[in-house]
């Protein structure tokens, strides 16, 4: 009998996913927010989701063991619902519900799980359901996808899960071993979060726009230190400033954010609109750097030892997509890899319950080599969708896609790539993704200005060959989810401007070609080109909507957007007046 689990997340109330485990292997990933077309699918329950997992293995609700989900009740007993209510003391009504209802948010959840089930056609008297505690999930995610037989330093930082924020554990032949947690509000993804409101973005959203801002400005400017501290293996986030609930919450057109009035007499008011000036990218430097500055005085404290002694890490959470501080994790001479589970946030921690469960009862779960992981479709689909669409698109079918492709984007063109399985996780990986020749002055301007109409600071991403990557990166370490940035070398930063980011690095996908053939073979068509193995790539969506999914989705946007071009399979879509 195989051993099917599927995991299903969305317990905060954003980003819920789901993932299916047989045997071992991950047959399956997808978020809701890709079926459904509504961004981090906010209160919604991973339907769409699990009933695409189920069909793709050609399973019914009754073929499923397991169903594991990443929140767990908390016991009064445990330091987790009292140091909420402590530190909380300002909201009595919150600090009480934490001591007598503290589980009133699982118990909630529970029920939604539930009667999503039912939905899909499972029968509750058969299923288990197995909760999995958030941090635990996460830290699964990164440690048994991993592939690492060593001893493994195990780090989750991410806004919070039932009460803990941080985890600090190791694993160890599976087994995942907790050493230490932090329990909100004391969260160093809370704090990034609350800054990243005040910097005028939306939390679990723009933290990657602050990330991006940061290197326009000096870090030096601005102390920051005032809102955290890590001292004596505690750490403490300043609760008159960020981090807060309740009447402490700056309140603006009725929204309540997660940082206080007083804040805003210290620093100024928000920021609005899309221009990164002064002082905010100051602001964006600083708040990265105390970010960065204290995560890794963390990790040397309660990881430190285990680094040493086999120099393996597996991070996890919503910060662990931080790709600056996993840079100088990275650096460390200590450090001999460094694995990021590329969907670190929140979507992710079903893949991890799945692979936590799985792994308790006997099956180790497979390395993750790729996240293609979600639906595809063939050239028959796609032309019924132009058929379909009232765009009316003029489409042909071509042969050779990668050398007729890289032709078109060495003329200087945009187009938008849509090919095999969707990936899972929020880069674009080549399943879904806008790509452009990164040799090209102001393609990425172009890409700003027909597509994503999206801040201007903002970085584009490359990928690139694993023969270039030796020569174009400045350290040598696997990369295939972008989940690192790397300092590029001199002699590349001119030849692909378009994708070195202010600070000299870029985020890099290095590749290899079995796991995704034709985007391969689409960088070795560039090289034979221009000399480089590298494109541009950024997710095929448009500003504030989900990344693509489907051949529809794909066509709704091209229409919706100023692309000439976009490739779903073999079927090339090309707009009036176009040539090709």
């Amino acid at each position: 009998m195989a051993l099917t689990i599927l995991g299903l997340s969305g317990a905060l109330s954003h980003d819920p996913s789901a993932a299916l485990y047989i045997d071992g292997k991950l047959i399956a990933a997808v978020e809701e927010e890709r079926l459904v077309r509504d961004k981090h699918a906010k209160n919604r329950m991973p339907y769409e989701s699990a009933k695409f997992c189920l069909e793709q293995a050609g399973i019914t609700p009754d073929d499923v063991d397991v169903v594991a989900i990443p929140f767990a009740p908390i016991s009064i007993f445990e330091k987790a619902r009292w140091h909420y209510a402590k530190r909380y003391w300002y909201a009595p009504d919150r600090a009480l519900d934490a001591i007598l209802m503290g589980n009133r948010r699982y118990q909630r959840y529970y029920k939604k799980i539930q009667w999503c089930l039912q939905q899909l056609g499972f029968d509750l008297k058969k299923v288990t359901i197995k909760p999995v505690e958030h941090h635990i999930a996460h830290a699964a995610s990164a440690y048994l996808c991993s592939g690492f037989k060593e001893k493994t330093a195990i780090l989750g930082i991410d806004g919070k899960g039932e009460y803990a924020t941080t985890f600090f554990g190791y694993g160890e032949n599976g087994k995942i071993h907790k050493i230490k947690e932090f329990y909100d509000p004391d969260s160093l993804g809370g704090l990034y979060g609350a800054l990243t409101e005040f910097l005028g973005f939306e939390m679990l959203d723009g933290e990657f726009k602050v990330m991006g801002m940061a290197p326009y400005g000096n870090p030096d400017l601005y102390d920051l230190s005032r809102l955290a501290k890590f001292e004596n293996g505690e750490l403490v986030i300043n609760t008159e400033y960020a981090n807060v609930i309740g009447l402490r919450r700056y309140k603006e057109k009725g929204k309540g954010f997660y940082f206080s009035p007083k804040l805003i007499e210290w620093l100024g008011p928000k920021r609005e609109g899309d221009i990164a000036d002064d002082p905010y990218i100051h602001y964006a430097a600083s708040v990265q750097a105390l970010f960065e500055k204290l995560a890794l005085e963390m990790m040397d404290y309660y990881l430190g030892d285990i680094i040493k002694e086999t120099g393996r890490i597996a991070f996890a959470g919503g910060s662990a997509l931080n790709v600056k501080l996993n840079q100088k994790i990275i650096a460390r001479d200590e450090v001999k890899e460094l694995f990021v589970q590329p969907a670190a946030g929140d979507a992710g921690t079903a893949v991890g319950a799945a692979a936590y469960v799985s792994q308790r009862k006997g099956v180790p779960v497979e390395k993750m080599e790729h996240v293609y992981l979600g639906p595809e479709y063939s050239n028959e689909e796609i032309i019924a969708a132009c058929a379909k669409h009232p765009g009316q698109p003029k489409w042909q079918k071509i042969d050779n896609v990668p050398e007729h492709i890289a032709k078109i984007m060495v003329e200087g063109n945009p187009v938008a790539w849509f090919q095999g399985r969707m990936e899972f996780g929020p880069r674009a990986l080549g399943g879904r993704s806008i790509i452009g020749c990164p040799s090209v002055p102001n393609v990425a301007d172009r890409i700003n200005a027909q597509i994503k109409f999206r801040e201007r600071w903002r970085p584009f991403c490359p990928s690139m060959l694993d023969t270039v990557a030796p020569k174009m990166l400045k350290v040598d370490h696997p990369s295939p989810f972008m989940t690192f940035t790397f300092e590029v070398s001199d002699e590349w930063k001119e030849r692909v401007p378009e994708v070195v980011h202010e600070d000299g690095t870029s985020r890099a996908q290095v590749l290899e070609r079995q796991y995704n053939p034709r985007w391969y073979d689409l960088m070795v068509e560039l090289e034979k080109l221009t000399g480089n193995g590298v494109s541009l790539n950024t997710s095929l969506n448009r500003r504030g909507e989900a990344m693509v999914c489907s051949p529809k989705d794909a066509l709704d946007m091209f229409f919706g957007s100023d692309l000439q071009y976009l490739i779903m399979e073999d079927v090339l879509v090309v707009k009036e007046g176009t040539e090709h």
